[in-house]
């Protein structure tokens, strides 16, 4: 027969449930079992237990209903003169963390719900699975996770951003073939961009508009790569979606050299032609 610990907490170790208490609120009364816990200081291990007390962590909704953890937590005691705590609280692993009032699985559904979702729609549809929190539960959540790993870009689009409308402009640089942001520079300075550009040789490909601060940047940033000049001042909306569909159409013919510049030149000439322009270098 399933166990309750096997059902509630599949993927936990170390954790015992006493009693369940099913009501409009589910109460789950649990402890940990593990014999002793390592001091997140410096590491000592410690079975010398100081003393105990409850933690209330809410946990994910079952079948609609908020359920809320009774967990007794021991704090542990040590010597370790070179360590500056005295005593220290045990963490279940993959349940709490320290001064965390909900588990770590309803963190990561909020947060996943807040990726997908945003602050206000994020809050409504968590109201609706069961845990209610406000907009800025949901996005404080999101903000908390971890920088992910992005791959290096090989493409990479400039553009200005606004921070403050015709006085204070940054540069944005969002990698072409994933259509995702890279970073934001503070400056549209072409030393930023230099620097910048000169961190990530395996660029192979700068799309930009006409500024010369950028031509500068990326000229010197990255020598090795071919810089496209974009007619529009909307590269986020179509040229730089046009750069990522003529790099895979060049790769696909099967061209010799980069596989990028030669088929730019004459879309880029098109497109300058059809928007009533008279410029058709799209290379500097």
């Amino acid at each position: 027969m399933l166990r309750l610990e096997e059902l509630l907490f599949p993927s936990i170790a170390d954790v015992a449930v006493l009693s369940v208490d099913v009501n409009a609120v589910v109460r789950v009364d649990a402890r940990c079992t593990a014999a002793g816990a390592w001091c997140p200081g410096c590491g000592t291990w410690s079975d010398q237990i100081h003393g105990s007390y409850l933690r209330f962590p809410a946990d994910v909704p079952s079948a609609g209903r908020s359920v809320v953890l009774r967990l007794r937590v021991r704090r542990f005691t040590y010597r370790n003169a070179e360590c500056p705590r005295r005593t220290f609280v045990e963490q279940i692993p993959g349940l709490t963390r320290r001064h965390g009032q909900r588990t770590e699985r309803q963190r990561s559904t909020l947060a996943a719900i807040g990726l997908a979702l945003a602050g206000r729609a994020g809050a409504r549809l968590a109201d609706i699975v069961g845990v209610p929190v406000s907009r800025s539960t949901v996005l404080r959540l999101v903000d908390a996770l971890p920088e992910p790993e992005a791959p290096a870009p090989r493409v990479v689009g400039v553009d200005e951003y606004a921070t403050r409308k015709g006085r204070h402009y940054g540069t944005v640089l969002v990698d072409v073939e994933t259509r995702r942001p890279v970073d934001l520079l503070p400056d549209s300075e072409s030393s930023s961009l230099a620097a910048w550009l000169a961190q990530r040789p395996g660029i192979e490909v700068v799309c930009r508009d006409r500024a010369p601060f950028f031509a500068k940047g990326a000229t010197v940033g990255a020598p090795q790569a071919a810089l496209p000049c974009l007619m529009s001042h909307r590269p986020l909306e179509m040229d730089w979606g046009t750069c990522d569909r003529l790099g895979f159409a060049a790769q696909q013919r099967g061209r010799g050299g980069h596989p990028f510049v030669g088929f730019a030149t004459g879309a880029f000439a098109t497109a300058a032609s059809a928007s009533g322009r008279r410029e058709t270098n799209s290379l500097p």
